[in-house]
């Protein structure tokens, strides 16, 4: 996809492409997407997940074809319609889809969290819903799913038993994730790496309703120190946050990390031009751990 579409930064916006599975609309972020290409046939992989259609290679470079519908339990697709080719998480990833409608501007105050209102095949795999043209178009959550289908894809749990014991610290984090799988893994990474002073919110807008309480209460210096946050998240969105800290005299000296499946190239830049501290892809939870203490050192937050 052209880059210069991608919106202005800050602004608690994003692009979605609307696109379909029989019936039924989907969305999917603009900024994780590389390009829209027809269906073309695949080469099948010996045991692989039920999910994956085959590879193929564009260009030279080799890449994973996931069968949308068969990853939300629809049936199988037929060998036409498009693929959506993406790049998140240091992957690239074609998903097949019937078609493709067209691209939304909306912001994350307009966009739902699932509850009950989904049915049971887009359950635990929707970042959220927003309504466009009197129809429901369910956002995806494309991480989950490509972990689902490939769990080494997910967190590196495994980084943070390699760094062995170290100190306690009561340092004060404060987190921003959406997704309760992802905000439980990182807070237990966290912990086990020592950091035991952290508050866990959902979005955006609960991590800075937090930092302005603290602020009214006088206890900023005491509950924050250091902000963690995703940047796709209903109500309020990483850069959002990122924004608004960095442009108050109050918070600005708080660092923030972003960590993201969607720190690409594009995004980096985004992050750096709002005053991000740190930019991470969200498989590097060792990565993670590693800035915090860096951050901590050099800015003596154990103070």
């Amino acid at each position: 996809m052209d880059s210069k579409i991608l919106l202005e930064n800050g602004t608690n916006e994003l692009m979605i492409l609307e696109f379909t599975l029989g019936d039924n609309h989907y969305g999917i972020n603009v900024a994780k997407i590389r390009e829209i290409k027809k269906y073309e046939a695949v080469t099948p992989v010996p045991n692989a997940h039920p999910s994956i259609e085959g590879v193929f290679m564009p260009r030279d470079v080799m890449i994973t074809a996931i069968d949308l519908k068969n990853c939300l339990g629809r049936g199988e697709s037929e060998p036409k319609g498009l693929f959506i080719i993406t790049n998140f998480n240091k992957l690239d990833i074609a998903f097949h889809v019937d078609n493709v409608l067209g691209i939304h501007t909306v912001s994350w105050t307009e966009i739902i969290k699932p509850e009950v209102t989904i049915s049971s095949a887009e359950e635990g795999v929707a970042i959220g819903i927003v309504k466009k043209d009197d129809k429901l178009i369910i956002i995806l959550d494309f991480e989950k799913i490509v972990t689902d289908i490939n769990p080494e894809t997910g967190l590196k749990i495994s980084d943070i038993n390699e760094l062995g014991d170290r100190v306690r610290s009561q340092v004060p984090i404060l987190i921003a994730e959406d997704s309760a799988l992802l905000n439980k893994l990182i807070v237990d990474c966290l912990r086990k790496a020592g950091y035991e002073n952290i508050t866990h919110t959902e979005n955006g807008r609960q991590a800075y309703d937090f930092i302005t309480q603290c602020k009214a209460r006088g206890t900023l210096n005491d509950r924050v120190k250091v902000i963690i946050s995703d940047i796709e998240m209903p109500e309020m969105d990483g850069h959002r946050l990122t924004k608004l800290v960095k442009t108050d005299d109050t918070t600005a000296h708080i660092p923030v990390v972003l960590f993201s499946s969607l720190v690409n190239d594009e995004m980096r830049r985004k992050g750096e031009a709002l005053g991000a501290d740190a930019q991470l892809s969200k498989p590097e939870i060792g990565n993670l751990v590693k800035i915090i203490d860096q951050l901590v050192e050099d800015r003596h937050l154990n103070n």
